[in-house]
C-alpha cells in the first residue's frame, strides 16, 4: 500500500502543478514536475508517531503510520531515482520496457539484497555477545550494504528497509537487553544529527539559490497541492484497509495532515543536478517543508486531541442508555 500511495502521490502532485504553473507564467516539462512529485511525495510520520501516541490515537492508526515510514523513503527514492535517470537520458532516449527494467531492478533488487544482509547480519549478530561490537556491526551493515547497493544499481534505502525489518524481527531476539538500548541510543542520536546536517545544508544552500517571490508562490500553491494528493493517495488504500479492519472517522484527517515531508524531500532536492531547474525546485520544496514541519507539526497534536473528544462525545451522546 506504501508503493501504491507514493506512486499516486508522485502522479497527482505532477498533473496538477503541471496544470496549475503555467497559470503562474512558469510552465516546466512534465518530466520535471514528476520528478517533484517524486522528491516531495515521502513523509516523515516518525516525527510526530510520539505527539499521536499522547494524544490516544488508535493502535491500528499509529501501526499505519509506523508501517507507511519504513517503506514509504524507500519506494519514494525508487521512483525518484528512476525519474532522474529518464530526466537525464531523456524521454527519446528510453523506453517504457526500459523504464519498468529500471523501476524493477532498483526496487526488487534492493529488497533481494536487504534480505540477504538482513539474515547475514541477524546470524552475526547472534554469535557475538558484546554490545560494542554489535552496534559497529549494525554500522558496517549499513554502510557496507548502502555501498554494495550503489555498486548493484540497486535501492539503497529499500535494502536498508527491509534488513532492518529482519535485524529488528530475528537479530533483537538474541540480543542482550543492554546491547538493545545501546543500539536504539545509538541510531538515534545518528538520526537527529543526520536529520540537524540535512537542514543545515538546506539553509547554506538558500543563501545562493535565486529565490524570487514568484518561487515563493508557486511553493505556496505546492503546499495546497501536496495536501489534497495526500488525501487522495491515503483516502484510497485506508479504503481497502478498512475492508479488513476498522477505522475511525478521523483517521483520514489525522493520515492526511500527519503526513509531514521532512528529511528526505531535502536530501533528494538537494541531489538534484544543476543542468535542472534546480533553483525552482528546491525552492519550492522548501517552502513546503517548512510549511510541513512548522504548521502541520505544531497542530498535528492539538488536531488529533480535538477529534479524539468529538469522537469520544459522539460515541456518548449515540450510546444506549
Amino acid at each position: 500500500l506504501a508503493t501504491l500511495g507514493t506512486l499516486l502521490s508522485t502522479v497527482l502532485i505532477a498533473t496538477s502543478l503541471y496544470v496549475t504553473l503555467p497559470l503562474l507564467g512558469l510552465p516546466l516539462a512534465f518530466i520535471y514536475c514528476l520528478l517533484f512529485g517524486a522528491l516531495i511525495s515521502p513523509t516523515d510520520p516518525i516525527a510526530v508517531l510520539g505527539i499521536l501516541t499522547q494524544a490516544g490515537i488508535e493502535k491500528p492508526l499509529v501501526i499505519r503510520f509506523v508501517g507507511e515510514s519504513l517503506f514509504n523513503d524507500g519506494v519514494g527514492v525508487v521512483i525518484f531515482a528512476t525519474v532522474l535517470s529518464v530526466a537525464q537520458a531523456g524521454t527519446e532516449a528510453l523506453n517504457g520496457w526500459s523504464v519498468l527494467g529500471l523501476f524493477l531492478r532498483e526496487g526488487l533488487g534492493g529488497l533481494g539484497l536487504g534480505l540477504g544482509l538482513g539474515y547475514g547480519g541477524a546470524r552475526l549478530l547472534r554469535s557475538v555477545d558484546n554490545y560494542k561490537v554489535e552496534v559497529l556491526l549494525t554500522l558496517a551493515l549499513v554502510t557496507g550494504g548502502n555501498a554494495l547497493a550503489t555498486l548493484l544499481h540497486t535501492s539503497g534505502p529499500l535494502a536498508m528497509v527491509m534488513a532492518g525489518i529482519i535485524i529488528g524481527h530475528q537479530g533483537r531476539r538474541d540480543m542482550s537487553a543492554v546491547t538493545q538500548e545501546y543500539v536504539d541510543k545509538f541510531w538515534e542520536i545518528l538520526d537527529e544529527i543526520f536529520n540537524a546536517v540535512l537542514f543545515v545544508l538546506m539553509g547554506l544552500e538558500m543563501l545562493v539559490l535565486r529565490i524570487t517571490p514568484l518561487y515563493i508562490l508557486v511553493g505556496l500553491v505546492a503546499v495546497g497541492l501536496v495536501l489534497v494528493a495526500r488525501f487522495i493517495s491515503v483516502g484510497l488504500p485506508l479504503a481497502l484497509l478498512s475492508l479488513r479492519r476498522e477505522f475511525t472517522d478521523n483517521s483520514l484527517t489525522i493520515l492526511t495532515w500527519g503526513g509531514l515531508r521532512g528529511g528526505i524531500s531535502v536530501a533528494l532536492a538537494l541531489s538534484l543536478p544543476s543542468a535542472m531547474p534546480r533553483d525552482l525546485l528546491v525552492g519550492v520544496t522548501y517552502v513546503v517543508v517548512v510549511f510541513s514541519i512548522l504548521v502541520q507539526g505544531l497542530t498535528v497534536g492539538p488536531l488529533a486531541k480535538r477529534l479524539q473528544r468529538k469522537q469520544a462525545l459522539r460515541l456518548r451522546a449515540t450510546a444506549p442508555r
